[in-house]
């Protein structure tokens, strides 16, 4: 069983900056990719960011040049990075992981851009 857990979200002035965390914890013996979803208030689950076992990386073309996802393998971890943030950023932001074995998701964590 894998078992991402979030962490970093809160509530800032547009422009400003969040870093959410995710550390994945279980039976992990090789994860394939971790990546961030976000899902705003009355829209549909997104893909924000995404990191693969080989380092490559894909964004959302709304998050490109102010988001940046990146990893701590060593610690099951993965982060991302949020500047210049937006209103339209506000969301539940979720956690994925995928191995051979499983896709796992965590339980969100809030990230909130006040105008």
């Amino acid at each position: 069983q894998v078992q991402p857990v979030e962490s970093g979200g809160g509530t800032v002035q547009a422009g400003g900056t969040l870093r959410l965390s995710c550390v994945a914890s279980g039976r992990i013996f090789s994860i394939n990719a971790m990546a961030w979803y976000r899902q705003g208030p009355g829209k549909q689950r997104e893909l924000v960011a995404r990191i693969f076992r080989g380092g490559r990386t894909y964004y959302a073309d709304s998050v490109k040049g102010r988001f940046t996802i990146s990893r701590d393998s060593a610690k099951n971890t993965v982060y991302l990075q949020m500047n210049g943030l937006k209103p339209e950023d506000t969301a539940v932001y979720y956690c994925n992981v995928v191995t051979q074995a499983v896709d796992a998701w965590g339980q969100g964590t809030q990230g909130t851009v006040s105008s």
